[in-house]
């Protein structure tokens, strides 16, 4: 009796089959029945059955010569089965699929959220990790990994409407999607949506990629693109109504998005299909509904007010007193810099009497325009005396201060709805997206540096990040009450290491140690059972390019 396992590729899917069967001989022939299929089965128990019949009729010896066996250190189980745990629980794994291109992908996702690399160091930490045996998978290589972004970015469509559903009750709850886009710069200038354009990370000569992240009301991500790095952010839009639309389905549901973000034709695509939305007036819009006398001054204050038009527009205004004093700090400091420079040059002119005035002058006035502050300083020069001054024109500057911590907000939704006071909240909710994305930019999940060049490769890049937040997220949530990082507590949890069995040179099985209390209390904060063992792994996780190779070279 003996399992036989088998495998069929059809459409670009695998399926694996196992059957118990046995062999027998009639008329000098040796043939072959099927007892039971044991698809149905886990891979552990799987290996479970085939190590029963190879040693069945002498199980009891084995146990009896257990303390014969060899037992060697074998690889980090802890962290990888702690991630690879709350992915199933988040629906992750259930998402991406039972076939190797999903668990590939889903390696690739547990990877990131391990160690911030390229493909080719998930390979290298499968090396050290049990991500074979926690995840069943058998040898690959880096291009298998690059060849599965291909097809990540090919399922992403369909991924991400299998993670929607299991969060569909709180969406229809809140019925809010928040969205913003950000930018992440690129080291080199192949890829293939790199670009020039408004970088916010301030970096100046780098080509970038600009990327949006649609989000529930509680901040949780469902959707992820990237867009060619010369994209505005209103052009990003559109497409976003679509994905609700199209592949999620929704409906009724509001879009918050920033300022300068929803403008016109935001607006009439989104009531085209049913939407609201909410989101933000720039400065110069707030000051020509002031001259207009729409708005006043006085309106604004650290209570919610509210404004609405007889062409049934809907205006929420406040002021945040932290925010003016925080501008007021930083324009000050700021002249403090200007009027340093400027006594610095004055010193300059005095002891170098070639010098000339008018060129300490204009590299005084060069430093206000390079800190925005020239619209309300006056950099003045002083032949006689050979002296640079710099004051303040405190019209200009009361001008420049008056909406300092002011903002408005606009939505269709009508008060009944949403009063004031929800409105202004649910706009402060994209703080949530704004959290997401520093994350997976400068914190855990560093998205940067992006190691593709092709355009779909990229988009599957963006999206194991984003399923990597998810699980960063959900883990900083469970040992929020310990004094640690997520990344503190998957290294401790790495020092937890499977148990070798060996019977001669042949590896019968893996098992799972106890862990110790420090350990046992992430895994219980977490909700993380560990199995009693695991089966041994078969084959050798190795990468096709090796790095003494490269040393050599260089």
């Amino acid at each position: 009796m003996f399992v036989e396992s088998s495998s069929t590729t059809i459409r670009g899917k695998t399926y694996t089959r196992h059957l118990l069967r046995r062999s027998y001989r009639e008329d000098g022939k040796i043939k072959h029945e099927t007892l039971g299929n044991v698809s149905s089965g886990t891979p552990e128990e799987i290996e479970a059955i085939r190590l029963a019949l190879k040693h069945k009729g002498r199980l009891a010896q084995l146990l009896e010569a257990r303390p014969e066996w060899r037992s060697r250190q074998g690889l980090s189980i802890g962290a990888v089965w702690t991630v690879l745990t709350v992915a199933r629980r988040l629906g992750i794994d259930a998402a991406l699929g039972p076939t190797r291109s999903g668990r590939l992908a889903l390696w690739q996702v547990v990877a990131r959220v391990l160690d911030q690399g390229s493909r080719l160091s998930a390979v290298r930490l499968a090396g050290s990790h049990a991500a074979c045996e926690a995840l069943s998978l058998g040898a690959f290589d880096e291009e298998d990994l690059y060849a599965n972004l291909d097809w990540l970015a090919e399922k992403q469509p369909a991924i991400e409407a299998r993670l929607f559903r299991s969060l569909r009750p709180s969406i229809e709850e809140s019925g809010l999607f928040l969205y913003d886009v950000t930018s992440s710069y690129l080291e080199g200038t192949h890829n293939e949506l790199g670009a020039f354009g408004y970088n916010r990370d301030k970096k100046k000569g780098k080509m970038q990629v600009v990327i949006g992240l649609m989000t529930t009301a509680a901040g949780v991500p469902v959707s992820i693109e990237v867009f060619e790095g010369n994209t505005t952010d209103p052009q990003t839009f559109v497409p976003q109504i679509r994905k609700a639309l199209g592949r999620f389905g929704a409906k009724d549901v509001t879009f918050v998005g920033d300022r300068g973000m929803i403008k016109a034709p935001q607006i009439q695509a989104l009531q085209a299909k049913g939407f609201h939305y909410i989101t933000a007036l720039t400065k110069p819009q707030i000051r020509k509904l002031l001259g207009q006398g729409t708005l006043q001054m006085d309106l604004f204050d650290e209570e919610v007010a509210e404004v609405r038009t007889a062409e049934g527009a809907r205006y929420v205004l406040r002021r945040n007193p932290v925010r003016a004093a925080e501008l007021a700090e930083t324009r000050a400091d700021k002249l403090a810099v200007v009027q340093a420079l400027a006594e610095e040059r004055t010193a300059y002119l005095h002891g170098h009497a070639r010098a000339q005035v008018e060129v300490a002058r204009r590299k005084v006035h060069a430093r206000a325009v390079q800190l925005h502050i020239d619209p309300w300083t006056v950099v003045a020069a002083d032949p006689l005396e050979r002296r640079i001054a710099v004051t303040v024109d405190e019209a200009a500057l009361a001008d420049e201060a008056q909406l300092d911590g002011c903002y408005t907000l606009t939505t269709d939704l009508t008060p009944a709805l949403a009063a004031a006071p929800v409105v202004h909240d649910r706009y402060k909710d994209l703080a949530l997206v704004e959290q997401t994305f520093r994350t997976c930019k400068t914190g855990e999940l560093d998205v940067r540096p992006i190691f593709v060049r092709k355009a779909a490769r990229t988009h599957a890049h963006a999206l194991v990040v984003m399923l990597a937040y998810r699980i960063a997220h959900e883990l900083a949530d469970a040992w929020r009450d310990f004094n640690l990082t997520v990344q503190e507590g998957l290294d401790r949890l790495g020092q937890l290491c499977l148990i070798e069995l060996l019977a001669g040179d042949q590896p019968l099985c893996c098992q799972v140690p106890e862990p110790r209390e420090d350990l046992g209390a992430l895994l219980q904060a977490a909700r993380v059972q560990l199995p009693d063992a695991l089966p041994a792994r078969k084959e050798n996780v190795t990468t096709k390019h090796k790095l003494p190779e490269r040393r050599k070279k260089a």
